[in-house]
């Protein structure tokens, strides 16, 4: 059974920084896409950025690039989203998620369809 549980949500003043991290667990497919999503209030769900699964071919949306870093460590079994320079805008529940069917392609970006599994979700509230 695979679980992903994630930690490192809080509060933070914009401009600041925050790690969040995703432990996995169970994964033993021979391909999968790791994933970041968020969803604020009132709003979609909407992708963050993809890894593979040998952390390779990392992506972010735009609205995040140059801020935003998606990492995996295998020998710990976490994946993780470096998030910098943050702004209000930023505020959202994130959430992790795996497609165990398939490595990342562009869709994985934009289609919460194509995941199996989702972690719980941590709050990220950032005050500008």
């Amino acid at each position: 059974q695979v679980q992903l549980v994630e930690s490192g949500g809080g509060s933070v003043q914009a401009g600041g920084s925050l790690r969040l991290s995703c432990a996995t667990f169970g994964l033993v497919a021979q391909e999968y896409c790791l994933a970041w999503w968020r969803q604020a209030p009132g709003k979609e769900r909407e992708g963050v950025a993809t890894i593979d699964m040998d952390g390779g071919d990392p992506r972010v949306a735009d609205s995040v690039k140059d801020r935003f870093t998606i990492s995996l460590d295998n020998a710990k079994n976490t994946l993780y989203l470096q998030m910098n320079s943050l702004k209000h805008e930023d505020t959202a529940v994130y959430y992790c998620a795996v497609d165990v069917s398939e490595y990342c392609y562009r869709y994985h970006l934009t289609r919460t369809s194509a995941y199996n599994y989702w972690g719980q979700g941590t709050q990220v509230t950032v005050s500008s």
